[in-house]
């Protein structure tokens, strides 16, 4: 997706220094590079946002299930935390 963006960036960079038809056409492939750019962006973040969702829901339903292993998990990672921070 970066290469896509650098390489609309670059036609439209191009087409700036163009003018006529020519830049008129690098000019429409760059913005239609850069809408499609924008759309898979979209699209990516709609699948995190749904991931997202489902892992808070899964871990939720662990928490719930098993409340004491989380209770020593908890106490586990914020003893190695303070031991880490108070060798400092």
């Amino acid at each position: 997706m970066k290469t896509l963006v650098k390489d609309a960036q670059s036609l439209l960079t191009a087409a700036a220094s163009l003018t006529g038809t020519k830049a008129d056409e690098l000019r429409a492939r760059g913005m239609r590079m850069l809408d499609a750019a924008l759309g898979k962006g979209s699209e990516y973040k709609d699948q995190a946002m749904v991931k997202g969702k489902e892992l808070a829901k899964n871990a939720d339903v662990y928490v719930k299930d098993n409340p004491w292993r989380t209770v020593a998990a908890a106490a586990g990672v914020g003893l190695l935390i303070g031991v880490l921070l108070g060798r400092k």
